[in-house]
């Protein structure tokens, strides 16, 4: 009796060791993902460069293990792509993924703004965020910075899905919001289209729903032409 009564404690003991091993091992692999991620939008790791496990991992000062599963999960994602028996690469964006995602971004990005023109009155603390945003766009285009231009336009963005205040339509954009990063990283932004956010920002602050709409949708369907052509010479 005492036997088992040890046996049973012990098992009990170990649970909590094994779940906060399994919660790190998921931080690391989550904190990978973000670093790989990140290399991919600032073009350290361009379209079409080959990724190899071990390199990654001693770039990043991790294990093997955490990178492996980033990795993976990137392939899942659709940014990264499997080489035969040579790990894996940058997939490089053809036309129609660039025209799926504007064919999905553009819908959920007008009705963000919406919503987001409606909860403006009760929401201060979120316009503060969104006119911050603008602000170190400004600055960053200015001192030429492209990466923190990009990171600036692209928090704009996400604030407006925020500002909404609806979870679904969150949870929808955040599967999204890499792949848009990656997208302004490779396009030019040229002045016109940084003054529509701040034309955004003007129709949301009013707290007029409909011109939030459309500005936001005339911003999207410019933003889709310019990365066309930078992309693909044609839009």
């Amino acid at each position: 009796m005492a036997e088992n009564s040890r046996s049973a404690g012990s098992g009990a003991a170990t649970a909590p060791a094994d779940g906060a091993s399994r919660t790190a091992s998921a931080s690391l692999s989550a904190q990978a993902r973000e670093a790989v991620l990140q290399r991919i939008v600032d073009r350290r790791y361009p379209q079409g460069a080959r990724l190899v496990e071990r390199e990654v991992a001693e770039e990043l000062s991790m294990s093997r293990v955490p990178v492996r599963e980033a990795l993976r999960a990137l392939v899942a994602e659709g940014l990264l792509e499997l080489l035969p028996h040579s790990g894996v690469r940058v997939r490089r964006l053809e036309r129609a993924d660039v025209e799926h995602l504007y064919e999905v971004w553009e819908p959920l990005a007008v009705q963000a703004s919406r919503l987001a023109a409606r909860a403006a009155l009760r929401d201060p603390e979120g316009l503060a965020a969104l006119e911050l945003t603008l602000r170190q766009a400004e600055r960053a285009a200015a001192a030429g910075e492209g990466p923190r231009e990009v990171a600036a336009h692209t928090a704009f963005h996400e604030g407006v899905v925020v500002m909404s205040g609806n979870p679904l339509l969150g949870r929808v954009m955040e599967q999204l919001s890499w792949q848009l990063r990656l997208l302004f990283g490779l396009r030019a932004e040229p002045e016109h289209m940084r003054a529509q956010h701040t034309e955004m920002y003007r129709h949301i602050a009013a707290g007029d729903a409909e011109a939030a709409a459309a500005s936001t949708l005339l911003h999207v369907r410019d933003s889709r032409s310019v990365a066309l052509r930078s992309l693909f010479g044609q839009d």
